[in-house]
């Protein structure tokens, strides 16, 4: 349970008498912003994260920007958090590593809502927002980084708004900052509507940010109606033109999706995804590698509270970016593409039948235009097991697929909490990515359609279903 109150010194935020250092440093960056407001009215877990309770975030202070007229900034509220970093450097909640690196995760998030008319006190539900996405790094244990993008399907404060979805950028006041424990930089949430997250998607979250609503601060107005694209029409032609030239940094998304391997009998269960070809592994270029590996890391985390809906997908990868973990069983080199030979058993797939849930399919001409026509790969990584499935182009260097063996299959060549990552790569023809845009063009619609949808490739060995949630949900029934 939370609680706002004004602040009044160390003992108003429950602190001993020793200042955390930690603490201190992000005070003083927002003591440069808001001299003014030493005082800030705050929101706290009244059950410190370190103590069980289930708020990772210590503290969030509120803040009331008045703006800036000569920018054409409004005023607005400006929410900091604290505790994604290090703030204590005694290991009670973060592991301390030294001044050298990054603090904690290395960043705090921060919020900008626009102030309404006659509005005294700041809302508190951007508190509770910033605590949904906190418990998402602390249990999965990956950060985020500037150009992400989180799919939440529900009005960020739970009401009717058509501000559903959310961006993440630096902030744009926030310097970042050295702590003893290291160092920290501040990421702003963004939110935004479904087709501005839909064109984030396509194209990259970064390009969309420098056309989004909101001013150069990326203020968020829960009562605004309209897209960007509404207000200015042409906006889609630079998507559009952007998509074309550079295609999508979106390399991955957590989702429903399985894969069958129709090259079997069915009622052969011995390791039906664990395979690759021929006898030696093979080893994927260290930049595919890399992203590959980052794809397959980010997971996707249920939110503990029932107030907050569970985050549904999230953007995988930036190629402008390399997201972290401190999990110690990812954090090996470009070795760890190479599975010993004793530990898998190896083979190739002749047919294949990809089926994926409605949200997952409409990002398929995504991952065909955006990604394989761009020499790029894409990754579905299951949210309900170990399953992942890459789209390899053949401008991927290294993939184990090939034009004459286009589906193949690589046992655990990723450990992560001692379960298997089952990887299925297929590697498509620009020819045959064309023909597969073609026959599924009403996907790029993204409106709800009567499921399923099949779409199969005889000549090509391969079918592509697009399935109810609940065939993923219920997988006995």
């Amino acid at each position: 349970m939370d609680e706002a109150r004004p602040t009044s010194g160390a003992a108003a935020h429950g602190l001993v008498p020793l200042f955390p250092p930690g603490l201190q440093a992000i005070y003083g960056e927002c003591r440069r912003l808001y001299p003014e407001q030493a005082n800030p009215l705050q929101v706290t877990a009244i059950v410190k994260y370190w103590l069980g309770g289930p708020d990772p975030l210590d503290y969030i202070s509120m803040y009331r920007n008045m703006g800036c007229a000569a920018q054409d900034v409004q005023e607005h509220w400006h929410y900091v958090s604290f505790g994604l970093s290090d703030l204590y450097g005694d290991n009670r909640v973060h592991e301390f590593t030294g001044a050298d690196g990054p603090s904690g995760f290395g960043f705090e998030l921060t919020f900008r809502l626009k102030r309404e008319v006659g509005e005294t006190a700041p809302p508190t539900w951007p508190a509770e927002l910033m605590q949904g996405l906190a418990r998402y790094v602390f249990q999965s244990e990956n950060t985020f980084c500037s150009g992400d993008h989180v799919s939440w399907h529900s009005p960020l404060d739970n009401s009717e708004s058509r501000i559903q979805h959310m961006l993440l950028t630096e902030d744009p006041q926030m310097h970042p900052i050295q702590t003893p424990f290291g160092s920290v930089s501040f990421l702003q949430i963004v939110g935004v509507c479904t087709e501005e997250l839909q064109a984030a998607q396509q194209w990259n979250g970064q390009g969309i940010l420098e056309l989004i609503a909101g001013g150069p601060w990326l203020i968020t107005d829960m009562r605004r109606g309209e897209t960007i694209f509404d207000i200015d029409p042409h906006l889609q032609e630079r998507v559009d033109q952007g998509i074309e030239t550079e295609g999508s940094n979106l390399s991955g998304v957590s989702a429903k999706c399985v894969w069958d391997d129709l090259s079997r009998p069915p009622e052969d269960e011995e390791d039906s995804r664990s395979i690759c070809i021929g006898s030696q592994p093979r080893r994927l270029s260290d930049k595919d590698t890399e992203q590959i590996r980052e794809t397959l890391r980010k997971g996707l985390e249920f939110n503990s509270k029932p107030a907050l809906p569970p985050i549904t997908m999230f953007l995988l990868h930036d190629n402008t970016h390399t997201h972290t973990s401190r999990k110690d069983s990812l954090e090996s080199d470009s070795s760890a593409a190479i599975v010993p030979h004793e530990l898998v058993r190896t083979r190739q797939l002749e047919s294949v039948h990809l089926k994926f849930n409605q949200e997952s399919g409409t990002l398929l001409p995504l991952c065909l235009r955006g990604r394989l026509l761009h020499g790029r790969h894409f990754t579905y990584k299951s949210i309900h097991g170990d399953t992942a499935i890459t789209f390899v182009s053949t401008g991927v260097e290294g993939a184990f697929a090939t034009e004459e063996h286009p589906y193949a299959a690589h046992g655990p060549w990723l450990q992560v909490h001692t379960h298997t990552r089952t990887q299925n790569l297929i590697l498509l023809t620009e020819e045959f990515v064309e023909q597969m845009l073609g026959d599924i063009q009403e996907l790029n619609t993204r409106e709800e359609t009567k499921l399923p949808k099949e779409y199969s490739w005889p000549e090509k060995k391969l079918k592509i279903s697009v399935l109810p949630d609940a065939v993923f949900d219920n997988p006995l029934q």
